[in-house]
């Protein structure tokens, strides 16, 4: 079993292959947590006022990673007003 930090580094490995694809949109990711087996990404920039944002999300982030990392069941996206407490 992969300790958090391991699975932690596989994420931003990934985020990191899909950011110029988010950027040449004028979007941005940004890995912020992994807890519970749910990553914690912000999508700003383009992205946050997009209406294309859930797709996005769910058929392209979170596909890309739980593909590779069976540890993260979900990938959800947050904002300013969310508390990661």
């Amino acid at each position: 079993m992969k300790t958090n930090n391991e699975i932690e580094e596989k994420i931003i490995s990934i985020i990191d292959k899909l950011r110029p694809f988010l950027v040449s949109d004028g979007g941005m990711i940004d890995f912020v947590k992994f807890e519970d087996g749910i990553c914690y990404v912000k999508l700003s920039g383009a992205c946050a006022g997009c209406s294309l944002i859930n797709y996005t999300l769910k058929d392209g982030i979170e596909l890309a990673i739980t593909s590779e990392i069976p540890e993260v069941i979900e990938v959800r996206n947050v904002t300013d007003e969310d508390s990661l407490a």
